[in-house]
């Protein structure tokens, strides 16, 4: 018999290994690196070898790294707020945002309510909210790795998955309370209302306090004394994670659930509260230990969580498969409407639909605590798992045929991204202009006159304030 502690750290490097390098072939082949790690998790989970393997589930050794991924997740999705974008975005961008969440909320809890056998109220709306997320960090990679993170339209992107996500986290707190089934359904809506408002007053009020003092005197030279006095090694690093736990005790103590601590805290994280310095120093060393270790360990364990044995029936592959399709249509048709409404042409604004349709970490991490609450049953959680691991597929692989359907736009793609022409292992190939419509070879000139000739992806843009956006393809 295999001592515990060796079938442990077996079964720990089998899942770490096996999503780094799955991780890294779905970014060669244009996915998100969360899609391999989420098939290596259903490779060695239940789905397939877990039960030869002894890995047929997560055992309680495992919870605790879980959790703690669980809020490394959360807290690299709040990094990418930055409160002052919210108020500079304007009245019409706030509005699609909260459209391109409400809209989907809406046309999945209507196809729930008649797909899925009859489910509490609040679980219908718990299976619509994680089929409703627009994935921010997953958003920012596509926009590198399709050349668009410095263009208008990549950010009217992040500004709708922006609103998407607070939103999404803001009525999850609400949910929870409502779920707790201890008071009537007004009271305890009111009372999650009230202690969120107070949550948010304090973290918002902390930052634009900080920011306040930032512009004084007071402010460098109490940075300056804590960097000359303080000892220990990493001090910077260890405030983050008081922060970031300390955010999380606070919202799990106002029966918010750690997510929102855990999403809020990073909005404190800038180079002005933290100093360009300190914020370098700290970014290098969150950004390794989050996208080298927890995050691909999070995806791992979300798809060993996973059990696709339990869709036996044609009933519930027919669910899948419709919620699969509204979820997806949903999101694509308000991202067009979206982008119509902001003057893209039709290629565009459909590419703009399909790359909203993405979803990412927020929505399975609420998926992993509403299953360990027992709110979500092992088929539910497959089920809004499947769904996401869909749809996060589809995106890149519809964007590119949205802009291959118009010359101008396909023209415009392979100036941003010259090697979908090239053929090698990014999307497949994408036929040069001349190939789809006898184009004359100028036309694959760029209006300065240049032809792109490097065959490589556009390199991630530095961002001074906040931590780097992870490599291309990093889920």
């Amino acid at each position: 018999m295999v001592p515990p502690l060796i079938e442990f750290i077996a079964d720990l490097f089998l899942l770490l290994a096996g999503s780094l390098l799955a991780g890294e072939a779905a970014s060669r082949l244009g996915q998100p690196a969360l899609v391999g790690q989420l098939l290596v998790g259903l490779l060695l989970g239940p789905t397939l070898v877990g039960p030869f393997i002894g890995l047929g589930g997560l055992g309680p050794e495992f919870t605790s790294i879980q959790f703690i991924a669980t809020v490394f997740v959360l807290f690299v999705a709040g990094l990418e707020i930055i409160p002052e974008d919210i108020y500079r975005m304007g009245l019409g961008n706030l509005l699609l945002g909260v459209a391109l969440f409400v809209v989907p909320l809406l046309a999945s809890a209507g196809a729930i309510t008649f797909l899925f056998p009859p489910e509490p109220f609040v679980t219908t709306l718990f299976i619509a909210l994680t089929l409703s997320i627009t994935a921010l960090p997953v958003m920012g990679v596509m926009l590198v790795q399709f050349g668009l993170a410095k263009r208008a339209s990549g950010k009217f992107l992040m500004n709708l998955a922006l609103i998407n996500e607070i939103s999404a986290v803001t009525l999850f707190a609400i949910l929870l309370q409502l779920s707790s089934g201890s008071e009537p359904a007004p009271v305890a809506v009111g009372t999650a209302i009230a202690a969120l408002g107070g949550f948010l007053g304090l973290m918002f009020g902390l930052y634009f306090l900080v920011r306040h003092l930032e512009r004084t005197r007071v402010w460098g030279i109490l940075r300056a004394r804590f960097s000359a006095e303080w000892r220990s090694k990493g001090a910077g690093f260890a405030l983050l994670m008081v922060l970031l736990v300390g955010a999380s005790l606070l919202s799990q103590a106002l029966d918010l659930t750690y997510v929102v601590g855990a999403f809020y805290a990073g909005v404190l994280v800038t180079h002005k509260t933290a100093g360009p310095a300190a914020h370098r120093s700290i970014s290098t060393v969150f950004d390794t230990i989050s996208w080298a270790f927890f995050i691909p360990l999070f995806f791992a364990f979300v798809g060993v969580q996973m059990n696709l044995r339990l869709l036996d029936s044609p009933g519930l592959i027919a669910v899948l498969a419709a919620l699969v399709g509204i979820a997806v249509l949903s999101k694509v048709v308000v991202g067009y409407l979206a982008g119509q409404i902001r003057g893209e042409g039709t290629s565009d604004a459909l590419a703009i639909g399909f790359l909203c349709s993405s979803r990412g970490a927020v929505e399975l991490a609420m998926a992993v605590i509403l299953l360990q609450a027992g709110i979500f049953t092992p088929e539910i959680f497959t089920v809004v798992a499947t769904v996401g691991l869909v749809t996060t597929i589809a995106a890149p692989v519809g964007a590119v045929w949205a802009w291959g359907r118009s010359p101008a736009s396909r023209a415009d793609l392979l100036r941003r991204v010259p090697i979908l022409a090239k053929g090698s292992g990014w999307l497949g190939r994408l036929p040069e202009i001349a190939e789809w419509d006898g184009s004359p070879p100028a036309a694959r000139a760029d209006p300065a006159g240049s032809t792109p000739t490097a065959p490589t992806l556009p390199t991630v843009p530095s961002r001074s304030r906040r931590p780097p956006l992870p490599p291309p393809g990093t889920g």
